[in-house]
């Protein structure tokens, strides 16, 4: 789960973070009052669930309250687009304003969870205020390290390493330890999945502020956490996601292809999507529908796709093993019982309790498709799509 930036901002300063001052506005006269009150100058930033929004002119600067003004009426309820939404954008409903920061450095810093390690990763790089992905690519050599044993937590000696190879000055390691040490404490507390500080700035005094914040939410801990669950703004969120998720459809991203996949197991999902693809189709969506015995699942799955307009055709791929195929047919028969699909469908059962999947198919009134293998599933969905439609 996201949350926005000004949100993310106020746990880094529960946790002893550095943040810039700053308001919420919903509007361009409060963009105006904020601004006064933080002195004139101040930074305009669109608040949305997507990176990249200073290239596409969702952060600006202005130097009065009157520019803060202009500049919040230019960005509020239009849509931004930038190299990680879709081509429609995402909508601004928010913008921060922020004190304006007189900034000598940029800095990297983030906390992820490394899957080959099995522990937290915090990573630092003085390269700051671009795209970390890039920096790995141009110079790998300037980003560095550290794996956090759970048990131990974070330790001084590994936040002055870091600070060291961000060629901090003498007297910002000890800060900037803190620093690390109170974001791992967040991560740890709030169960993120990420924590990305970027840039973490050095202004010209020499204070370390976090100029920018993402932090991303582990979906099967929120349980745990109903005031962050609450933090999230739906109006980000593509409508079809949102839907899946009110369904019960948990692991469901929308794509912009024209053939709606059904798979349990996200591995499994990705290699029928990269199939889907091979075979010169493209995937309407990743559903992982998980270790599923519970035919409203997969009911709730076949809603999504009968909601979605560009789903031409429906491939189904399951290998049981404690999801029992007969229960996902039977979940499919009770699909179609419910609603009028008139998707082409292919499916590919393999697994658990097949051969009985397989009669409760065939023996009800669902047309399909039958694939034979993974490659053929494919191979037949994306000759359906084309020659399918609703």
């Amino acid at each position: 789960m996201k949350i926005h930036e000004f949100q993310a901002k106020v746990l880094l300063s529960e946790f002893g973070i550095p943040v810039p001052r700053g308001g919420i506005a919903t509007a361009p006269a409060e963009a105006k009052k904020i601004a006064a009150e933080l002195g004139g100058k101040v930074a305009i930033k669109a608040q949305v669930y997507a990176g990249g929004r200073g290239k596409a002119g969702g952060i600006k600067v202005a130097n009065t309250p009157e520019e803060a003004e202009k500049l919040a009426a230019q960005m509020l309820g239009t849509r931004l687009v930038t190299h990680q939404t879709t081509p429609e954008g995402v909508p601004v409903g928010k913008v921060l304003v922020e004190r304006a920061v007189s900034v000598q450095r940029e800095l990297y810093l983030s906390i992820i969870v490394d899957g080959a390690s099995r522990m937290p990763v915090m990573m630092a790089s003085e390269a700051g205020g671009m795209d970390i992905e890039e920096v790995a690519r141009v110079s790998p050599e300037k980003i560095i390290r550290v794996y956090i044993d759970p048990a131990a937590g974070f330790q001084a000696f590994q936040g002055r390493k870091l600070a060291y190879g961000m060629n901090l000055s003498p007297t910002q390691i000890r800060p900037a330890t803190s620093l690390m040490t109170n974001l791992y404490k967040l991560f740890q507390a709030r169960d993120c999945s990420l924590a990305e500080i970027n840039p973490l700035v050095a202004t010209a005094d020499g204070e370390l502020l976090a100029l920018d914040a993402k932090l991303n939410f582990d979906d099967n801990a929120l349980f745990r956490h109903s005031d962050i669950e609450q933090l999230h703004d739906l109006e980000q969120v593509d409508p079809l996601e949102a839907r899946a998720n009110e369904l019960g459809v948990k692991n469901y991203i929308k794509m912009d292809g024209n053939i709606g996949c059904m798979v349990n197991g996200a591995g499994l999902a990705m290699a029928v999507m990269d199939l889907i693809t091979k075979a010169g189709g493209k995937p309407a969506n990743f559903l992982d529908i998980g270790t599923v015995n519970n035919i409203d699942r997969v009911i709730a799955a076949f809603k999504v796709f009968t909601t979605d307009p560009n789903v031409k055709a429906v491939l189904v791929n399951i290998f049981g093993g404690m999801a029992r195929v007969d229960v996902i047919a039977q979940g499919i028969v009770e699909a179609h019982k419910q609603m009028d699909i008139r998707l082409p469908l292919v499916i590919r059962l393999a697994g658990t309790n097949v051969d009985e999947g397989k009669r409760i198919l065939s023996e009800s009134k669902v047309k399909f498709i039958e694939a034979t293998d993974f490659y053929d599933a494919a191979r037949k969905a994306v000759e359906a799509a084309e020659g399918g439609g609703k």
